[in-house]
C-alpha cells in the first residue's frame, strides 16, 4: 500500500449526496479481486453513455460530457470533493480501489459509510472528515485550477489562499496510512514471532504436522 504523507493535488467536485458504492464501481465489475484496472471503470454510469463491461477497452468508449470527470479542467484531479454519506450502500472493496487507481488519494466530505471509510484506510486513500460548513465553503471557492494542499502528520489542508483548515483523525489509522501499512503489511510486522510459534507448536504437537 502506498505511505500517504503529504498532497497538494487538484480537486475535482462531486456535488451529490448518498453516493453509493455501486455507482462508484457498479457490480457487473465486481468478479475481479485484483485491486488494479478499475479506474476506467470508475463512476461508470454517469462517466460514459454506454454500459461498461469487465475487461473492455474504454479508449472509445461514448462520454457523458456533463460529468465532472469529463470535463478538461478536472483532469488528473487528485482529490474529490462531496458531499454527505459518501460511499454508502453495499460494502464492496473495490470502491476504494477504483478511486486510488483512478488517482484520488484523498476525499473531502462532511461524512461516510462506516465500512467504505474504513476500506479506504486500508487502500492508501484518505478519506478527510470536514463540517457541512466547511465543505460548503470550499464548494464556493472551487475554481478550475483549484488546488489543496493536505498534510496528514499535521492534520491540516492549506486552501489556496493560505486559510488552514483541522481535521481529526483516529491515530492508527494515521500511523497506518503515514507508513503505508495495510492489514497484510501490518501482521508481516510479526513474521520472527509468527515463525517462531509454528516451530514451537511443531515441538511440542509434531502429529498435526505430519503429511496426510
Amino acid at each position: 500500500m502506498k505511505a500517504f504523507t503529504q498532497l497538494t493535488g487538484l480537486v475535482a467536485p462531486l456535488d451529490r449526496a448518498n453516493v453509493d458504492t455501486d455507482a462508484i464501481i457498479p457490480k457487473q465489475f465486481l468478479k475481479s479481486i485484483r485491486r488494479a484496472g478499475f479506474g476506467p471503470f470508475l463512476f461508470d454510469e454517469w462517466r460514459y453513455l454506454d454500459r461498461g463491461e469487465p475487461e473492455m477497452d474504454c479508449t472509445h468508449r461514448p462520454l457523458n460530457p456533463d460529468f465532472v470527470l469529463n470535463q478538461p479542467q478536472y483532469q488528473g484531479a487528485a482529490i474529490l470533493l462531496t458531499r454527505e454519506n459518501f460511499g454508502c450502500g453495499s460494502s464492496r472493496e473495490h470502491a476504494p480501489w477504483a478511486l486510488e487507481d483512478y488517482g484520488f488519494r484523498a476525499i473531502i466530505a462532511p461524512s461516510y459509510a462506516d465500512i467504505f471509510y474504513n476500506n479506504c484506510f486500508k487502500n492508501g486513500v484518505l478519506p478527510i472528515t470536514l463540517t457541512s460548513a466547511q465543505v460548503d465553503a470550499l464548494f464556493s471557492e472551487l475554481r478550475p485550477g483549484y488546488r489543496l494542499s493536505i498534510d496528514l502528520e499535521q492534520q491540516t489542508i492549506v486552501t489556496p489562499v493560505g486559510e488552514t483548515l483541522r481535521f481529526n483523525i483516529d491515530e492508527n489509522r494515521r500511523h497506518r496510512l503515514l507508513n503505508g501499512l495495510d492489514d497484510i503489511a501490518l501482521t508481516l510486522r510479526y513474521a520472527d514471532k509468527i515463525r517462531a510459534y509454528e516451530q514451537q507448536r511443531a515441538a511440542r504437537a509434531p502429529w498435526l504436522f505430519r503429511d496426510a
